[in-house]
């Protein structure tokens, strides 16, 4: 993943700070007041967020933590995607995504920056997804330090998940099967669980070549990507079926997200049988 000079309009600002005062006030309140809106549903202000109804039987807040490149913070980033598609259900998972991304990062890279290390000691993370761009790094250091990561995650009690991401045609030499295969039989050394996003990207682009889930350089998503990544990693996370969701960006057709939501399904039902 090259480094980049600046930042297009729609990246996410690269994050190297534990999560600030306000947002933590933010779950506090949002926390207490759900008893008392449960009536009345929610809409933030300038989004295209469904309205939020409260979850008639849990309220809590899951915490899930990303550290990750360009691959993850694209297109305003899974993160933000991942707390409105929880949100956007029957009944609404509340989730509060934080993130530690640095353009260009390997897993190597983040290993020696103290940001990410110093963000999982805070603790109180239910999840912390790790994303490696396998075509930039070799597998040898994919494993080092995806197990490094691992270590510190269940140091505070947070549930370790890797998110596979895609190959692309810049860096040719790995194809999809080979990092699935790695992600495999790490998860498999270290009781694991896999966010299976290259595999589901590979199925929509055999099945409906008309999605482009590449953005014009060809390597990171496109809306399409970034919201099949989404769908993909929430159905790892919760365990739960994607497609009765409501939740599309303004740029997806409803067809289309209801497609991507699908895929993302059958990738995870089949990874995990």
């Amino acid at each position: 993943m090259r480094f980049l000079t600046h930042a297009p309009n729609f990246m996410d600002p690269v994050s190297k700070r534990p999560p600030g005062r306000a947002s933590l006030l933010w779950v506090c309140v949002w926390t207490w007041l759900m008893p008392i809106t449960a009536a009345e549903p929610l809409r933030p202000v300038g989004s295209d967020v469904p309205a939020i109804h409260a979850p008639s039987t849990n309220t809590a807040v899951r915490r899930v933590l990303f550290i990750g490149n360009s691959l993850t913070y694209w297109q305003q980033g899974i993160y933000l995607h991942l707390e409105r598609l929880a949100a956007s259900g029957e009944t609404p998972m509340l989730i509060h995504a934080d993130k530690c991304v640095k353009g260009g990062a390997t897993l190597k890279t983040h290993w020696e920056r103290p940001e990410p290390r110093a963000m999982i000691a805070q603790g109180g993370w239910t999840e912390v997804v790790v994303q490696e761009d396998l075509p930039e790094i070799n597998v040898s250091y994919f494993r080092e330090h995806a197990r490094n990561f691992v270590g510190e995650i269940r140091k505070v009690k947070a549930r370790p998940v890797l998110l596979m991401a895609w190959p692309y045609a810049r860096l040719d030499w790995i194809g999809t099967d080979a990092i699935a295969e790695e992600h495999r039989k790490l998860a498999k050394e270290l009781g694991i669980d896999v966010a299976p996003v290259a595999l589901a990207w590979r199925t929509s682009l055999q099945q409906r070549p008309d999605l482009d889930l590449f953005a014009p350089d060809r390597e990171h998503p496109s809306p399409l990507g970034t919201y099949l990544a989404t769908s993909v990693v929430y159905a790892t996370l919760s365990g739960n079926d994607p497609r009765p969701l409501r939740y599309v960006p303004a740029e997806l057709r409803e067809a289309d997200a209801a497609y991507l939501r699908r895929i993302a399904w059958e990738t995870v039902r089949q990874w995990n049988p």
